[in-house]
Formats: structure tokens, C-alpha cells, sequence
């Protein structure tokens, strides 16, 4: 897939998995707005083990891969990506704490269910696949 389709201007769900662990595929909200990257999953009650949102950025940075956790009724695990899909830094969010930033520049975001945490590491690519 041509990443650059995922800077399209309209929400669309894609598969995320790991191919350094062969995990199970993900399916995520594209989120590549304003609007949608600012809501997030903010409000919603649950998140199942299968789903998630991608947050799009148009290259990498600290600043602009931050999140914040307000107005969250879960934790989540958050994975930053570099350019090339390769994690470069992961945290367990918790509820209630206001901002999480990466360490290092990233340009894509994802947030998935808390339980996750483990199925990835620093270092880990991930495989982006459109759904038709």
C-alpha cells in the first residue's frame, strides 16, 4: 500500500499487524482530520481487543504525535510510528492523565486496547493493508 493514501481526506477503516510477531490483524479508524484526530476515541465506552484508531500525521514530530487523554472512560495502549510503519516508542495511557508525547519524532499514531501493550515493542514493523 502507498502511504500516502493514508493523508485522503475522508475516514475509512484500514488493517494494522506485526509482521516482527506475526500478530493477529487490527481493524482502525483512519483518522486524518483535524476534527478526527482531535476527538479520537474520546467519550466512547468501550474499546474491543480487535479495534482501535490510527492517528495521521503529515511527517514526523514530537509535538504533533502527542495525545491527550481527557474525557477517556479506558486506557489504552499507544504505539508511535516512524515513516516507515517501525514502532519507536510505546506507553500504557491512563485515563485522566492530560498529554502523552512520544520520545522521538513519529508521524503516525495508534491507539489500541490496553490489553495489547505486550504484542508490541520498540522496534517492531507494522503492515498497513486498505480495506476495500
Amino acid at each position: 500500500m502507498c502511504f500516502n493514501n493514508l493523508n485522503r481526506k475522508h475516514q475509512e477503516f484500514v488493517e494494522i499487524s506485526n509482521e516482527s510477531n506475526n500478530s493477529k490483524q487490527f481493524r482502525i479508524k483512519l483518522c486524518n482530520t483535524f476534527g478526527s484526530k482531535l476527538k479520537g476515541l474520546m467519550i466512547q465506552k468501550t474499546l474491543s481487543e480487535d479495534e482501535g484508531i490510527i492517528l495521521v500525521n503529515k511527517k514526523g514530530s514530537k509535538v504533533d504525535a502527542s495525545i491527550h487523554m481527557m474525557f477517556m472512560n479506558f486506557d489504552l495502549t499507544v504505539l508511535w510510528l516512524d515513516k516507515d510503519l517501525v514502532v519507536v516508542d510505546k506507553v500504557l495511557a491512563k485515563k485522566g492523565v492530560k498529554f502523552y508525547f512520544p520520545k522521538v519524532p513519529a508521524q503516525y499514531v495508534i491507539e489500541v486496547h490496553q490489553n495489547l501493550y505486550h504484542n508490541f515493542s520498540i522496534g517492531d514493523k507494522l503492515m498497513i493493508s486498505q480495506i476495500l
